[in-house]
């Protein structure tokens, strides 16, 4: 009976809420506190206590309710974890009640003060004597003339519309909207004509906030605009004090129901006349029709009858409300949620109202399910093709889908019939949603797949969404580009706004320049704007940049070549007049002549910036945009692994040259006649043959005159005084022989018999290929193409002989030992490696170029040796192997700044980040390997990394990087992604990428820096240096073979730095950047400094302290110093002790 009691007061029930991490502005908000969500000012911390159950409740068997939530999480969730991220997230996103009072209680107060707005006399619009403050009128006047008359007088309603009332009201930007009836008799019935009734609204809002301005209960009061609409400005009211920031009431001014027809806005119809917009007599039987101003006004007669129709369908729908929410922080996710022309939550709860009206989906659905079903029609419907409406009964004067289509891009027809929601939608944002849909699709079953992460809370920036990104700095140039393109009526339309007037045409052009080279072309929506109610409204100009996305083809975007139609076909003339001068008669080999027009580009890296020139070329040509007015972004990181040399490179080419040298070596290797033995295998296991090698081996011709040569052994050795020379990195190649019961099975036998074999080989190579070799007991380095290969012979079973040992008892023994698995690893995993992401390379054009910036960022970063060579190799493979929610990276660039993320907001505590190379890794090996993770925990390493062939220990990050250094390297790549991406979008910032690059070394306790002359890789360093040596090359792309062998694998810095952690690894932490770096940074260990008992034996680098009869010994600082410097004399330069901290 006691055991009973005791099960049954441990079992508990808990309320948790999980914490989701706010990673930038924007996103939804990190909740520290458990239970259920309330957005007070408050800083209390909630607790919950445990409910105890008796053992009938403990034990009762489930209700009908219970068995159906269970079979509802086993058929519609991956697992019911999925389910309860989803309701957890919702407790997140939806406003609590106790917030409610405080929004219901302040809106009481606005509506009071409202309606006590005083009258005033009729005076015409172009008078604002009335307006007795410093309260500025939001609406910029294009053109000036103003006619009508204007008086101020409280509303004649005052209505709670939008999502608030609707219960769709989400965080972190809680905004609820409050629509004012203008009185009856200040608007007429042709104010709808020439901005008439928008100066009106603009006059009223500026009544309104003076009024608004003489009340306490007011916090603060700014202008804004409804989705960026310069004819939609709205009147931003804050609580007063400590809520000031918690939520914003949002003022529409709104005529009267009814006020106007709506048949008056036909999107065929006009309303803006040329004589008044212009000032030239102009005929009104030939006025083009104006269906965005159009559309503005009729925004303004229907939010309350939205309202309606949506509540009407809410309450058939019990998930309705959820469902919105989840699809606003999809949404927002995507950035596709804010700025003029976005998806905004209004058109979600439309889309799902359409879907419900339509029996697309049922009323009965889950949120889950209804958020999937809209996803699913927006990747497979295209409304800029195919319009959908929400009006069941339409009459005559109601516009027809098609008349709709060619009025605006993209049509959704709201329940009235006659105005498009989407009417400032461009087709690009639809695109860019249909593809953000398709691709949430894509791997929402995926149960590789962390889908919830992925889906809803993983932000997808520009900068990290697409492969290239430009600017268009100077928006004022967009005028003349509107004169160009001959925009008059598309300008009336808009109002003056010359931005969104020529952003369709700018859309356009690109998109037909760009053709086939482009997956999606995506373009910025710039945020509302907000200014003070004493403040001008701000000029179109003053906006931020326009910027753009392009998600590249690989395959076709480095093409230098745009072939055009033949000369004779109709389409010839098109294609000279979109590419004017460029275009060219060209014959092709098959005979064919044909208009073309050729790009500049020689390398990989100038042929990634063929976009730029094609976007720099249409824009100049037909839209009268300078080159000055473009800033291109897309390549800007990759100048930190640029090879200088006639041909800017990053890498590619040198590359290529190492893969084909090497596979020249290894049919040589392969056709060797005299062996004893034969080879089974010649396998590359250095990362040039996988193009990341940050900066790869290149054919080097050598200067004989900097040498002297060294006759026994054929070696070319420096002359005295000279620089060091020129760093050549030894290529490893293994090359296994095949078994045979010749070998013997002794470990020191087997070393013995391959140093035989470096020899031989060596031997043969010279004989049948005329190659220098220097043979060596665990290595043969080869002189070929300019080129140094060590290869390395291997034997299968030496990594087992190694395990195995005889015991006192005779018996054998098998135990796995580090020397067995450094060889394994040497021999078969690193081999296997480069071969499965040299395939990964083919696949992946620009996999290896990430590669390199990422190994440059941790090498500069002081992280080269806790984030190894391999280990970022694997890291970056993920990116492209799950991108999910992205697509595999197309340029560099976007690689990196992902690698950076992953570093920055990967939980490396709790999960393993599975590599799945080869598509090797099934479902049930995800979850094996997950499980194994979390029951093994605490022995496995920090940074946990799994793949097909190492599930279970994480080989590659098994000695490197500790809980601190990791902490260290995230902390560092969240602040560098920060900084690198504010540099890439703002235009205003100079452009200095390689900031990231540099290191901050104030946290460092002592600066060892070296004599550049000696610095082998200096040329290599992130800024390079103003001072350059000669090191023993010449110029000239063609390397040699034969001759004298030259300095091999010699790096006076590694070896410097090898020699100080040897010695005084046990005291301090040694960093330095492998490529070309002149610092060596020093932090002392804190717990090196904590005295020991004197001992003769424990006396090295230690002085005595003595303290009474206590007898102690501490390091010497001073002495360790001087070692420092006589360690590394000729290298050395200075020595900087920048802290004291061992005195503590």
């Amino acid at each position: 009976m006691k055991k009973k009691q005791k099960d049954a007061d441990y079992s508990t029930e808990m309320i948790v809420s999980d914490s989701f991490h706010n990673e930038e502005e924007g996103k939804v908000l990190s909740k520290t506190k458990r239970g259920p969500p309330d957005d007070s000012a408050t800083n209390e911390e909630i607790k919950y206590h445990p409910v105890k159950m008796s053992r009938s409740d403990l034990y009762r068997p489930p209700t009908a309710e219970e068995l159906k939530q269970l079979k509802e999480a086993e058929s519609l969730f991956h697992c019911s974890l999925l389910k309860m991220q989803m309701e957890e997230l919702l407790k997140e996103v939806f406003i609590s009640e106790r917030k409610k009072q405080q929004i219901d209680l302040f809106i009481e107060t606005i509506t009071e003060l409202l309606l006590s707005v005083p009258k005033t006399e009729k005076v015409e619009m172009s008078d604002l004597s009335w307006l007795t403050g410093t309260v500025k009128v939001p609406f910029l006047l294009v053109p000036q003339t103003s006619n009508g008359k204007f008086h101020m007088g409280p509303p004649s309603s005052v209505d709670l519309i939008g999502s608030y009332p609707l219960g769709t009201c989400t965080k972190p930007h809680v905004m609820v909207d409050v629509a004012v009836n203008i009185p009856a008799d200040i608007l007429q019935e042709k104010d709808a004509l020439n901005q008439r009734y928008p100066r009106k609204r603009a006059l009223y809002l500026a009544g309104l906030a003076q009024h608004l301005t003489t009340s306490s209960d007011i916090g603060t009061l700014h202008y804004s605009c409804l989705q960026g609409n310069r004819l939609r400005p709205v009147l931003l009211l804050s609580p007063p004090g400590k809520d000031s920031s918690s939520f914003s009431v949002r003022i529409h001014a709104c005529p009267p129901p009814g006020f106007f027809k709506p048949s008056r806005f036909h999107p065929q119809r006009n309303n803006i006349r040329t004589a008044w917009y212009t000032g030239i007599p102009h005929s009104e039987l030939n006025e083009p029709p104006t269906p965005h101003y159009n559309s503005t006004l009729l925004g303004d007669l229907l939010p309350r009858a939205h309202l309606q129709f949506l509540s009407a369908i809410q309450s058939q729908c019990s998930a309705f409300a959820d469902a919105v929410a989840l699809l606003k922080v999809w949404l927002r996710q995507r950035e596709l949620d804010k700025g003029p022309g976005c998806f905004s939550g209004f058109l979600s709860s439309m889309l799902l109202a359409y879907l419900l009206t339509t029996h697309r989906i049922s009323a009965s659905m889950t949120a889950y399910q209804l958020l999937r079903n809209s996803l699913n029609f927006l990747a497979t419907t295209d409304l800029s093709v195919n319009g959908i409406t929400l009006a069941k009964k339409t009459d005559s004067t109601v516009p027809s889908l098609e008349e709709f289509h060619r009025a605006y891009q993209v049509v959704f027809v709201d329940p009235s019939g006659h105005l498009n929601l989407c009417a400032d939608m461009t087709t690009s944002t639809y695109k860019q949603l249909q593809h953000e849909a398709s691709v949430s699709m894509e791997f929402w079953d995926n149960a590789t797949v962390e889908g919830f992460q992925s889906l809803l809370m993983t932000p997808k920036p520009m900068t990290r969404t697409s492969d290239h990104v430009f600017q268009l700095c100077e928006l004022v140039k967009l005028q003349s580009s509107c004169k160009k393109l001959n925009l008059l009526n598309e300008l009336m339309d808009h109002c003056g706004n010359y931005i969104q007037a020529s952003l369709p045409y700018i859309l356009s052009l690109i998109q037909q320049g760009l053709g086939q080279r482009i997956i999606l072309l995506t373009h910025s929506r710039a945020p509302d704007p907000e200014w003070s109610v004493q403040n001008e409204a701000p000029k179109y100009k003053d906006q931020p940049a326009l910027s753009f996305g392009l998600l590249l083809k690989p395959e076709l975007a480095t093409s230098v070549l745009e072939r055009g139609p033949p000369a004779d076909s109709p389409k010839a003339a098109e294609f000279r007049q979109l590419w004017g001068s460029r275009s060219e008669l060209r014959r092709f080999q098959d005979g064919a002549i044909t208009e073309a027009v050729m790009w500049e580009g020689e390398s990989i890296y100038q042929k990634r910036l063929v976009p730029k020139q094609i976007i720099t070329h249409l824009l100049q040509l037909h839209a009268s945009i300078p080159e000055a007015s473009i800033r291109y972004v897309g390549a800007m990181v990759d100048d930190v692994i640029k090879i200088r040399r006639e041909v800017s490179s990053t890498g590619e080419e040198e590359s290529l040259l190492v893969v084909q040298s090497f596979d020249d070596l290894s049919r040589k290797l392969w056709q060797l006649k005299g062996l004893p033995l034969a080879i089974t295998s010649v396998q590359g296991a250095h990362p040039a043959l996988r193009y990341t090698q940050v900066f790869p081996p290149q054919l080097t011709k050598m200067d004989y005159t900097f040498f002297e040569n060294e006759k026994i052994s054929r070696s070319l050795l420096p002359k005295e005084g000279k620089p060091c020379p020129s760093y050549i990195a030894p290529i490893t190649v293994i090359c296994h022989m095949e078994g045979s019961g010749k070998w013997p099975h002794d470990r020191l036998a087997i070393r013995h018999i391959k140093a035989a074999f470096h020899i031989h080989l060596g031997e043969l190579l010279k004989q049948q290929h005329n190659y220098t070799f220097r043979a060596c007991p665990t290595h043969l380095d080869v002189w070929k193409d300019g080129l140094v290969f060590r290869i390395q012979i291997a034997y299968h079973r030496e990594p087992q002989i190694l395990r195995e040992s005889i015991g006192a008892d005779g018996m054998l023994l098998v135990r796995d030992t580090e020397e067995a698995q450094a060889l394994e690893m040497a021999t078969i995993l690193k081999p296997l490696l480069t071969s499965t992401l040299h395939g990964l390379q083919q696949q992946h054009t620009c996999f290896g170029a990430v590669c390199r910036l990422a190994k440059r960022w941790l090498g500069a970063q002081l992280f080269g040796c806790d984030i190894n060579g391999d280990t970022t190799d694997l890291l970056v493979a993920s990116l492209f192997l799950q991108p999910a929610p992205f697509t595999p990276p197309g340029s560099p660039q976007v690689g990196f700044l992902r690698f950076l993320h992953l570093l920055a907001s990967f939980d490396w505590r709790n999960n393993p980040l599975i590599v799945n190379l080869n598509n090797q890794l099934t479902v049930a090996d995800y979850t094996e390997i997950k499980n194994e993770f979390m029951a093994s925990r605490e022995s496995l390493p920090v940074m946990f990394i799994a793949t097909p062939k190492d599930k279970k220990m994480s080989l590659w990050t098994k000695q490197a990087p500790s809980v601190q250094m990791l902490q260290r390297i995230i902390m560092v790549a969240a602040e560098s992604l920060k900084v690198l991406e504010h540099q890439l979008m703002c235009s205003e910032e100079i452009e200095d990428v390689r900031v990231v690059m540099r290191p901050p070394l104030d946290a460092y306790d002592v600066l060892i820096h070296l004599n550049p002359k000696q610095v082998p890789l200096l040329s290599q360093a992130v800024d390079p240096s103003a001072v350059t040596f000669t090191r023993g090359t010449t110029a000239g792309s063609m390397g040699q073979s034969g001759g004298a062998m030259p300095v091999v694998d010699y790096d006076p810095v590694s070896l410097y730095l090898k020699e100080l952690r040897e010695s005084f690894g046990d005291l301090a932490l040694f960093f330095c950047d492998p490529f070309g770096g002149t610092v060596i940074a020093v932090l002392w260990k804190p717990k090196a400094f904590t005295p020991l008992p004197f001992k003769t034996s424990q006396m090295s680098a230690r002085t005595v302290e003595v303290n009474g009869e206590e007898v102690t010994t501490v390091p010497n600082v001073e002495a360790i110093l001087e070692d420092f410097k006589i360690m590394g004399s000729g290298l050395v330069k200075t020595i900087e002790a920048r802290t004291e901290r061992w005195t503590f």
